[in-house]
């Protein structure tokens, strides 16, 4: 089988969060790379602490493997759980959105402030940040005080993101927004015209890396596989 296809694993077990992903990757499908978005059954309905996170990376490492047609993967938790166990696992390009999304705001302003989802998530972010070297560059980290599950509201997530989003521009000197969850994708662009800031959407960002790593055949293994 031709490995061509871009497998992106969401590891909770929402599929209405997998909807969102694949709704965020969508306006990328154009550039002629196939994109699978699968949902992990053994996962948590939210990933919202390091536990939940590292439960998942078993069950997950077993779903990459079964996918023969895979050409890289993309790992859509923010907190990037199981990142280097695939990447021991494949030669194949394996990208994270957590890291993807950093990266990304670190090209579109000097200072990322990220919009979590509950307080808890925050000490894996930043132990991520500090193992990056970025921390000098997060003006903050600030919480919704909502799980997972809640940001199917419009109207209450969008208001939390406004107000969080605000706080990390006015207050901490953000000039670049990162949201901190695969399943705050439908709320982008309003966000990026209520706050007048650019924001980075972790899935679309690990994405775009990862078609690229795909297009010049870059891995983390030197050539890959595919």
């Amino acid at each position: 089988m031709k490995r061509d296809t871009l497998i992106v694993i969401n590891p909770n077990s929402s599929q209405t969060v997998t909807n969102g992903i694949k709704a965020a990757v969508d306006p990328l499908r154009k550039f002629g790379t196939p994109i699978r978005c699968l949902t992990l059954a053994e996962g948590p309905p939210g990933i919202e602490s390091q536990r939940q996170a590292d439960l998942t990376i078993a069950p997950m490492l077993k779903l990459a493997a079964a996918q023969k047609d895979a050409a890289g993967y993309v790992i859509a938790c923010f907190g990037d759980p199981g990142l280097h166990a695939l990447r021991d696992q494949t030669t194949l390009p394996v990208i994270g959105i957590q890291e993807a999304a950093v990266m990304t705001a670190l090209t579109l302003g000097q200072r990322f402030g990220v919009i979590a989802i509950l307080p808890a998530s925050i000490p894996r972010h930043l132990r991520a940040f500090g193992a990056m070297g970025v921390s000098n560059r997060l003006a903050g980290d600030r919480a919704l005080g909502l799980g997972v599950a809640d940001l199917s509201d419009p109207e209450q997530s969008l208001a939390a993101m406004i107000t969080v989003g605000k706080r990390l521009r006015d207050t901490d000197g953000a000039d670049v927004l990162i949201m901190g969850c695969a399943g705050m994708a439908q709320y982008r662009r309003t966000l990026e015209d209520k706050l007048g800031l650019p924001v980075v959407e972790p899935c679309q960002a690990a994405v775009a890396m990862a078609m690229g790593h795909i297009a010049l055949n870059l891995s983390h293994k030197g050539t890959s596989d595919a």
